[in-house]
């Protein structure tokens, strides 16, 4: 069920996207039937972007530090997390385990990268809400630095809007900082997640 849900997300978003895109180039000329089947085709498969996911499937171990108020030292818990790549090396779908605020801390997410938008896109759901926190963004020239945006309500009212930079440090690590700043607030970093992959 839970691949259902952000499969239909991930589809709703590139078919958003491309009728947009339709809807902006109505004037142009239509394609041919057969030839927007073949860069559909095209599209759908996996590149580079992917190709890096792919290397990052396996188990870690990870360390995250949260700072929950300024000028103050962040809290630390030790973790898990399990990758693996989905649908013929398309998406990468990652089991996180750790604690949050200290009490016992689960999430799942699936990343993506959008041929058709070239757009890395990315899904999150946790224990700590109900809802699935979609972030968007592009990477470095070299690819193994992913800058992610997004926001989502907040219970007491307003928006809190989130940066995300997520980079591949080499095979054996990677790390993930996440920014956010409420309504036109300053920016503060909120959380730091550094991933090592077992022996």
């Amino acid at each position: 069920m839970r691949y259902i849900t952000v499969t239909l997300v991930a589809l709703a978003l590139v078919m958003t996207a491309s009728f947009g895109e339709a809807k902006e180039k109505k004037h142009d000329k239509q394609m041919d039937p057969q030839a927007m089947m073949e860069l559909w085709q095209k599209l759908a498969q996996p590149g580079e972007p992917h190709k890096a996911f792919a290397g990052l499937a396996g188990s870690w171990t990870t360390t995250t530090k949260e700072w929950m108020e300024p000028g103050k030292p962040p809290t630390e818990a030790s973790g898990t997390a399990d990758m693996k790549m989905l649908l013929d090396g398309r998406f990468l779908y990652q089991e996180f385990n750790s604690q949050m605020m200290g009490q016992p801390f689960s999430g799942i997410g699936i990343d993506a990268y959008d041929n058709v938008r070239k757009k890395y896109v990315t899904a999150w759901m946790d224990t700590m809400g109900t809802g699935i926190f979609i972030m968007e963004g592009t990477a470095s020239a070299d690819g193994k630095t992913i800058t992610l945006k997004g926001s989502h309500p907040e219970p007491g009212g307003g928006q809190m809007h989130h940066r995300a930079v997520w980079k591949l440090v080499d095979s054996n690590t990677q790390t993930f900082e996440m920014y956010g700043n409420h309504g036109h607030g300053k920016e503060a970093k909120m959380m730091e997640i550094t991933y090592t992959r077992k022996p």
